[in-house]
């Protein structure tokens, strides 16, 4: 396996996730994988009355999209997805990355940068 693997963990705000989509597919992500989440951070929060009673409201609702790439250079995901959530206000998010070991597709076999393309 000579192709390094590269995993990009994005938390954002759902409200960018189609814009976010969109921008990732124009520099050739081709798959990915979104979670709903909820998260505290900075944030902090609010009070709200539910049923005549106040509530605390510290999580905040999230997606978790995931990315594993290998030709699409990581630095371009990094900065397109900067470019799309920065707001400048907090609870913009956050981009972790990560070193794969390795990938293997489950119906074929396939590993590393060929378990990620779709061969039939």
């Amino acid at each position: 396996m000579s192709e390094v693997l590269t995993k990009i963990e994005i938390i954002a705000r759902p409200t960018k996730f189609e814009e976010l989509k969109q921008a990732l597919a124009q520099i050739g992500v081709s798959g990915i994988t979104v979670t709903h989440a909820l998260g505290a951070g900075f944030q902090k929060g609010y009070t709200e009355t539910y049923r005549g009673k106040k509530l605390d409201v510290n999580m905040y609702e999230r997606i978790k999209v995931e990315i594993v790439v290998c030709k699409v250079p990581v630095q371009q995901v990094i900065d397109t997805a900067r470019k799309v959530l920065n707001s400048g206000q907090p609870g913009d998010g956050k981009i972790f990355v990560y070193e794969i070991a390795n990938a293997i597709k489950i119906r074929t076999g396939e590993e590393g940068y060929d378990a990620l393309q779709n061969t039939n």
